[in-house]
């Protein structure tokens, strides 16, 4: 089997520039490029975070993203993409930044499987972080 590698992630959002600033004040991704893909008619960032990437697209006509898909366990039955995940070291030190800057906390797990949390970012798109428990 050919080998392959994780590359980045990508959500469609109603505003590039504000979604460039959420990423960089709440999460911490710089600009890595910009450029317009025409089949698309996209105005498109990769932002960039250490070897974590991102892709915001802002795509002319684009219907918002319906409410049922802006909390997790709703938007699990959906079929198709849900989310990517990140890991931290503490899921109650991220927490207490994330209120710091005014993060939208979608939803928290405390549990006997695992610990984490799910963000809204600026679109209402989820984005979860995970505490790995230790071995």
């Amino acid at each position: 089997m050919a080998e392959f590698t994780f590359h980045h992630g990508g959500v469609s959002v109603p505003s590039l520039d504000a979604a460039i600033e959420w990423y960089g004040h709440v999460l911490g991704f710089e600009v890595e490029k910009r450029f317009y893909i025409e089949a698309a008619r996209s105005r498109t960032a990769m932002i960039r975070k250490g070897p974590l990437r991102f892709e915001l697209f802002e795509v002319e006509g684009a219907a918002p993203l319906p409410e049922d898909r802006r909390h997790p366990p709703s938007d699990l039955k959906t079929h198709g993409n849900k989310h990517l995940a990140f890991q931290v070291d503490d899921i109650d030190v991220f927490l207490a930044e994330m209120e710091d800057k005014g993060a939208d906390v979608a939803f928290v797990v405390r549990e006997e499987f695992g610990r984490g949390c799910f963000l809204r970012d600026c679109a209402g798109n989820l984005i979860e972080f995970v505490e790995e428990p230790d071995a």
